[in-house]
């Protein structure tokens, strides 16, 4: 009778053997979900122990952009992160996030397709795949959040992981700041450089966040709805997207990548 488990080791190990010619044709991703669990055995076991953590919304974004914003433009700003890392691998975007109460709705709740999950959930989803990652032999989790909503429970699931686990030394998680901070202030910060106002850059759904959105994935905007915006409308966008472009925003995704690369290899020093 064959043991099942001694089949499985073994069957494990051929896999894992495999020639570096095989490997190199099905290990050209860095998304976690495009690999089998062999091949990011594998990358692990090659160096490639630092895991982002992309985190998106899904939230309204006025009437020319679409909800998943968040989760588009994170997701593309992370593949060029650990891209230009060469030791990261990127895991699945966590697209359910805190966006106000439900019932009765505040802040984008209050615009239909909004979806909200308490601060407790959120959190608890996050330490619970930090500790995953651990399990599995990363030793650098690092948090990407493209939303400003969050950053204070990341800090804080960070900071939480990060005393529990200095006893025994490993796995560390970063909340990095840089990327968010790289385009809430200093691409919006370039834009008034270029002499656009205040009032149509925006805070959310402008010039600048529907900019870097075009240079993320120009499918994310509506442009027909973007030009026909009629000024000081009550839809849910604070700023003027009406002037956005996907030439504008490039330079700022551009900027994400080299901050948030910066940060992360400043602070996975070892």
């Amino acid at each position: 009778m064959i043991d099942r488990r001694s089949w499985l080791s073994a069957a494990a190990l051929t896999l894992l053997a495999a020639p570096a010619a095989w490997a190199a044709g099905t290990l050209a991703t860095v998304q976690i979900e495009e690999l089998t669990w062999t091949e990011l055995h594998n990358r692990i076991g090659r160096g490639s122990t630092t895991v982002l953590v992309p985190i998106g919304a899904t939230e309204q974004n006025g009437p020319h952009m679409v909800l998943g914003k968040h989760n588009v433009r994170v997701r593309v700003l992370a593949q060029r992160i650990a891209q230009r890392l060469g030791n990261a691998v990127v895991a699945p975007v966590l697209a359910y996030v805190p966006e106000g109460a439900i019932d009765p709705p505040t802040q984008h709740m209050r615009y239909v397709g909004t979806i909200s999950v308490p601060e407790p959930v959120f959190e608890a989803t996050l330490e619970a795949a930090a500790r995953g990652f651990r399990q599995h032999g990363f030793l650098d989790v690092v948090l990407l959040g493209d939303h400003g909503g969050y950053r204070a429970s990341m800090e804080r699931v960070a900071s939480k992981l990060n005393r529990e686990w200095a006893a025994r030394p490993g796995t560390r998680v970063h909340a990095l700041g840089e990327y968010y901070r790289a385009a809430a202030l200093d691409f919006p910060a370039s834009l008034k450089a270029q002499q656009f106002s205040a009032e149509e850059i925006g805070t959310h759904a402008g010039l600048a966040d529907t900019s870097l959105a075009l240079a993320a994935d120009a499918a994310l905007v509506r442009k027909d709805a973007a030009a026909a915006r009629v000024r000081g409308a009550s839809d849910g966008v604070a700023g003027d997207p009406r002037r956005a472009s996907a030439e504008l925003g490039q330079p700022g995704l551009e900027h994400i990548v080299e901050v948030s690369v910066a940060a992360i290899r400043e602070r996975t020093r070892r």
